[in-house]
């Protein structure tokens, strides 16, 4: 699989780098004074500094509203355990606690959402099985 590539809007480079970099632990790549590159799980993500306000929206899923956009990555289960000690740790704020949902069925998943400094949404999750990961 190739790594993809997401640019998303900041609004402090400082904080986007604490948090990506240090909270998240992604090695930082090829920055200037209006972007950073970040290393995301081998994706390319980059932080741009904009002051552009942004549309939000939700979505139900399994009992929950979910953020729209949001991204993150599909994580081997332990990673994902790390990451959600990691995060907690942090004291970063859950939108949505990490937890598994639709259990019992096809698309069983760890999940959790939470916000970066500038208020994009992030989602992280993992499969018991990654071969559900697009299960019906």
């Amino acid at each position: 699989m190739r790594p993809f590539h997401l640019a998303f809007p900041v609004h402090d480079l400082a904080a986007a780098r604490a948090f990506y970099g240090d909270i998240l632990g992604c090695p930082e790549g090829r920055s200037s004074d209006q972007w950073i590159d970040f290393d995301l799980y081998g994706h390319q993500i980059v932080a741009h500094l904009s002051a552009a306000a942004k549309a939000e929206s939700s979505n139900p899923v399994d009992g929950h509203d979910v953020p729209v956009p949001h991204f993150g990555v599909v994580l081997t289960m332990p990673d994902w355990e790390e990451l959600s000690e990691r995060v907690r740790a942090a004291g970063v704020v859950f939108g949505i606690e990490p937890h598994v949902r639709f259990k019992g069925e096809p698309g069983e998943q760890a999940t959790m959402f939470f916000r970066d400094p500038s208020g994009n949404a992030l989602e992280f999750k993992a499969f018991g099985d990654d071969a559900n990961l697009f299960a019906k």
